[in-house]
């Protein structure tokens, strides 16, 4: 009985790992795991039953079901928070300025880690905190993976009000899908004095296994500290590190 159980286990977890990379009918899927058609079948059947597997009623192929994106999300998220800490503080330590992860939520950015600089003056304590997408350099950066459709209706308002931010950022949508198409090609968004004065941000994107981008690293300084001569070095720093998360998060870096 209980190597019949793991057997049915282990044809399961063979039918994910398939289905993991596209649609597939009954067929397909029983030649791909080397089993017995009725055996998958019932496999099929249950997965399906659970939320784990989905059926298109009309071309009969099952795909990956919400349960299983749920927990996908679930690991990666934790994953991330795992994993963030470290190369946080390795950019701390790099540029000597505070370090932040950001996501998006709803219209706007929150932060949800920090490290800190030993400085004196620093950026405002933003863990928790909403903010806009148009105007800080890691709400950009969370942009480069949605086509501009989808960044617009993220940064529509109502009645077409302009967007929040000082004169120097993009304060209507045009503007802003114009700075992104400039800077999803650099890899990386800067915005110099753009939330409110006296403050620079640099950010780049962390992108998890399927390259969706899921977070943004960034940095930010008052201006005073980080003149414009100091930036490139900055930005080599932030995209490397969000580039080695990204690494951690999809596997391919211990």
């Amino acid at each position: 009985m209980v190597s019949e159980s793991l057997s049915s286990v282990r044809r399961a977890l063979d039918v994910l790992r398939v289905l993991g990379q596209g649609p597939l009918g009954v067929q397909e899927v029983a030649e791909a795991v080397g089993r017995e058609k009725t055996q998958v079948s019932r496999t099929l059947k249950v997965l399906a039953e659970e939320g784990f597997l989905e059926r298109d009623p009309r071309s009969l192929r099952y795909s990956v079901g919400r349960q299983l994106l749920v927990l996908a999300a679930s690991a990666g998220e934790d994953r991330m928070h795992r994993e963030a800490p470290a190369v946080l503080r390795e950019l701390v330590h790099q540029v000597g300025e505070p370090a932040y992860l950001t996501v998006l939520s709803g219209h706007g950015v929150v932060t949800v880690l920090t490290e800190r600089a030993s400085r004196g003056l620093q950026a405002h304590e933003w863990v928790g905190r909403t903010t806009p997408l148009n105007c800080t350099a890691s709400g950009r950066a969370l942009l480069f993976g949605l086509p501009d459709e989808q960044a617009e209706a993220l940064l529509a308002t109502p009645d077409g009000a302009r967007l929040p931010g000082t004169d120097a950022a993009p304060r209507d949508v045009p503007a802003v899908l114009e700075r992104l198409r400039t800077e999803r090609a650099r890899g990386h968004a800067v915005a110099v004095e753009e939330m409110e004065p006296g403050l620079i941000a640099v950010a780049a994107p962390v992108r998890d296994h399927r390259g969706d981008v899921v977070a943004a690293l960034n940095v930010s300084a008052p201006v005073f500290r980080l003149p414009p001569d100091a930036v490139p070095k900055v930005v080599d720093a932030v995209v490397t590190a969000a580039h080695r998360l990204s690494a951690r998060l999809d596997g391919t870096e211990a």
